[in-house]
């Protein structure tokens, strides 16, 4: 990717076609739709191959993954790790406070949103990761391994439906207000097949969030970023 300095665009997002790329990717197209931007672009990796490990991208992130953000309207400041990043966007890019909420008036509500965001950020991800990759990842086969990571993950899941069941988002009063919270966890959750069940029947509260914020155009356009290579 090349970029001319009179060009570029104020976020370079590093990212590729997994779901933590896809919480950022998803997000910043909402707010693009509700915003107008901000405008930006990314820089694709294929962690395949291992381009995330090489030493230009330690110095973005030291923990060699994906995805990261430099915004280069604040001096190229770096963020790194997804819930962090989704975090640093609403207080830049979220003026209204559409997708988060406000710390002081709605104080019980912002917590409930930093909660899930971190139980999905230290349970899901990881967990359904660890699934995934001792269900596909790997030619070893261990079946405690896959049992434990698969079954976690489910448990989670179900965690999950406690919430949903009568409600429609992850945080806020009432039924909720989409926020960061759902944008955060929905990338793994609609990855739930063939790894962990093939269809989310079993979690109709959960299944009914999903489909509900999969018709979002900003989470269907986020979900092409960056779009699939072509064969």
């Amino acid at each position: 990717m090349t970029t001319s300095a009179s060009s570029a665009k104020r976020l370079l997002v590093y990212t590729g076609r997994v779901p933590n790329g896809f919480k950022v990717s998803t997000f910043l197209e909402e707010l693009k739709l509700a915003y107008g931007g901000p405008d930006y672009e990314t820089y694709p990796i294929d962690i395949s191959t291992n381009k995330q490990k090489e030493p230009w991208f330690i110095q973005l992130n030291p923990n060699g993954r994906i995805p990261a953000l430099t915004d280069r309207g604040r001096n190229n400041f770096t963020v790194f790790e997804s819930a962090a990043i989704l975090l640093y966007l609403v207080k830049y890019f979220d003026s209204e406070q559409r997708f988060t909420f406000d710390q002081e008036k709605e104080a019980d509500d912002y917590s409930e949103m930093l909660q899930w965001i971190f139980f999905a950020h230290g349970g899901v991800g990881p967990m359904q990761g660890q699934a995934r990759h001792f269900t596909l990842g790997t030619k070893e086969d261990i079946p405690y391994a896959r049992r434990r990571y698969v079954d976690e993950t489910k448990r989670l899941y179900s965690v999950l439906e406690i919430r949903l069941k009568d409600r429609d988002y992850l945080a806020g009063r009432g039924r909720g207000k989409v926020s960061i919270a759902d944008f955060n966890v929905f990338p793994w959750v609609r990855r739930h097949s063939p790894t962990i069940a093939p269809t989310l029947d079993e979690w109709p509260g959960l299944k009914a969030w999903a489909e509900r914020l999969a018709a979002r155009p900003g989470v269907q356009a986020g979900l092409n970023v960056p779009p699939e290579a072509k064969k």
